[in-house]
């Protein structure tokens, strides 16, 4: 396994993080680190979502002028 994580792991993890700030189960200690963490996490997952984005865009914008246009007569 890679020392970054994937979407789905960064996810969890972040919704991990969030949960324990909630509850109070982080010492003010661990409170910096566990911050410092959940912005790499946020981090990973923006640029995942930015890149999907752009995936899904291209491969539509291919879609489309694969695609003949209504208006043309067979």
């Amino acid at each position: 396994m890679s020392d970054t994580p994937n979407y789905t792991e960064a996810f969890e993890e972040l919704q991990t993080i969030v949960l324990e700030i909630e509850q109070g189960e982080i010492s003010v200690d661990e409170l910096s680190e566990k911050v410092k963490r959940a912005a790499l996490l946020i981090k990973i997952c923006k640029t995942k979502l930015s890149t999907t984005e752009e995936d899904v865009n291209k491969i539509l914008k291919e879609l489309d002028s694969a695609t003949p246009d209504s208006n043309q007569e067979f």
